[in-house]
């Protein structure tokens, strides 16, 4: 389970920037095609926000959905999985979006 020590790297970076207020809410971005399960990061975030700034901190979590360029037409298309087609029939399709994982925005008291 590698959400335990994405969690834990999450508090930690989140504490740091805290600056020893307490943190009221966190809102991270998670890619769908990122292979993080959000679910996981929510249990883990109860545990590993123990005795810390984040203990009472709300967690929100936006799923971000796999986006792809087609490097045939240029058009976008949604991805399911890390490969695709194109409507065009083009299988040369390049992520743009939803592999991605970051904090995007903490709130402090």
């Amino acid at each position: 389970m590698h959400e335990l020590g994405i969690t834990r790297n999450i508090v930690a970076i989140v504490s740091e920037h805290a600056g020893g207020k307490q943190v009221k809410r966190v809102t991270i971005d998670i890619g769908k095609l990122s292979a993080i399960m959000p679910d996981s990061i929510r249990f883990c975030f109860d545990v590993c926000s123990k005795d810390t700034p984040l203990e009472k901190a709300t967690l929100e979590i936006n799923e971000i959905p796999g986006l792809g360029r087609c490097e045939e037409c240029g058009a976008e298309i949604e991805l399911k999985q890390l490969f695709g087609r194109c409507d065009c029939g083009c299988k040369r399709i390049t992520c743009i979006a939803g592999e991605e994982m970051k904090i995007k925005e903490m709130e402090v008291f």
